[in-house]
């Protein structure tokens, strides 16, 4: 005799207790996962929306904050972009003067989070919670981004998105190893970085401008129209967020940006986004994605999930599960083509 008990059409899907995973498997791991609650849940829930993303042929937008490269994140972003499992990709300039820094031979090192911080100063060693790095090492960078922008021809005002696919050309003829830079300007991806004057970038081109006259200019609009572009002429698209911050503003926004070109606003058809904040003291880098379809930077019928986990958790899970389990949608996925011939961004989209 089936026992009925009070709210069975709740308790229909009972979780699964996880067994150890003997052939130490990714994938099969957080397939297990699907089963079980929380965050762990979420986590596998991601996986599947980023292969449906594939899948769909949705263009697929990363934003990316946070001290991600000096981490250990960075050959994991670059197989992102080798193997388009992103299209764009959003990120600070501190993310970029972290990978230029890594390309130009240098390295983090494990540190101590609890070391005096007066101490690695007098040390010319800078720290980032537990990652140490050599502030000479730092101001050579800056130096090589100063000359890099002085050598530039100065007819016009450069949108991040095209310095940054400059920038990953001339990395390209002295990098040993491919980072987030290099790989972008091989495999035409495009990156935008909309607070690039927050960052070592922005101390290393105003240092130019006041030592040596340098007039190289930053057009920040020209980034606003191209990602309007590629909003407008897409079929559907995809958000994965490491992060939040101005990354995920930028994105969330080229929605409502895409009505500048008389492009209705459908909203991102899925949404995955990895972050540690939370929503309640107002902060938009914690926010749900139910908030984002007040503005209709959602679609309706968007599928979405929030991972609330550290980045550096998250990501090495997502990215080698992806490795083993997006074969099938790659084979049919249709690539976009970018054109960086000239000032503007030309987009051919599949």
């Amino acid at each position: 005799m089936i026992r009925r008990i009070k709210g069975a059409k709740y308790l229909t899907k009972p979780t699964q207790p996880l067994n150890v995973d003997r052939d130490r498997s990714v994938p099969g791991m957080l397939e297990k996962m699907e089963h079980i609650s929380f965050q762990g849940r979420n986590l596998a829930i991601a996986h599947q929306l980023w292969l449906q993303m594939l899948s769909e042929n949705s263009v697929v937008m990363m934003g990316m904050s946070g001290a991600l490269i000096p981490a250990g994140m960075r050959r994991l972003v670059s197989y992102l972009i080798k193997n388009r499992f992103v299209d764009v990709l959003v990120t600070t300039g501190a993310t970029l003067f972290h990978d230029l820094h890594e390309t130009l031979g240098r390295h983090h090192y494990i540190g101590d989070p609890h070391t005096d911080g007066l101490q690695l100063q007098e040390q010319s060693v800078d720290r980032i919670y537990d990652t140490y790095a050599s502030e000479e090492e730092f101001r050579e960078a800056n130096e090589w981004i100063g000359g890099f922008a002085q050598q530039l021809e100065n007819s016009h005002a450069y949108s991040t998105r095209e310095f940054v696919h400059l920038l990953g050309r001339e990395l390209s003829e002295i990098a040993t190893e491919d980072g987030i830079l290099t790989s972008a300007f091989k495999s035409r991806v495009p990156i935008f970085c909309p607070a690039i004057a927050d960052s070592a970038f922005g101390v290393s081109i105003g240092i130019s401008r006041v030592e040596k006259r340098n007039p190289f200019q930053f057009d920040v609009i020209q980034d606003v129209v191209d990602m309007a572009q590629i909003v407008s002429k897409s079929r559907s698209t995809g958000v994965i967020f490491f992060g939040g911050g101005t990354p995920k503003s930028f994105i969330q926004q080229s929605e409502a940006a895409a009505g500048m070109l008389n492009s209705s606003v459908r909203g991102h058809k899925y949404a995955v986004q990895v972050t540690t904040e939370t929503e309640h003291y107002g902060s938009y880098s914690g926010a749900e994605f139910d908030h984002a379809s007040t503005f209709g930077q959602i679609s309706k019928s968007a599928r979405h999930v929030t991972v609330h986990c550290d980045a550096t958790i998250a990501m090495p899970m997502l990215v080698t599960s992806l490795s083993q389990t997006a074969a099938k949608a790659l084979r049919t996925r249709k690539r976009i083509q970018f054109s960086f011939n000239n000032k503007d961004l030309g987009i051919n989209m599949p």
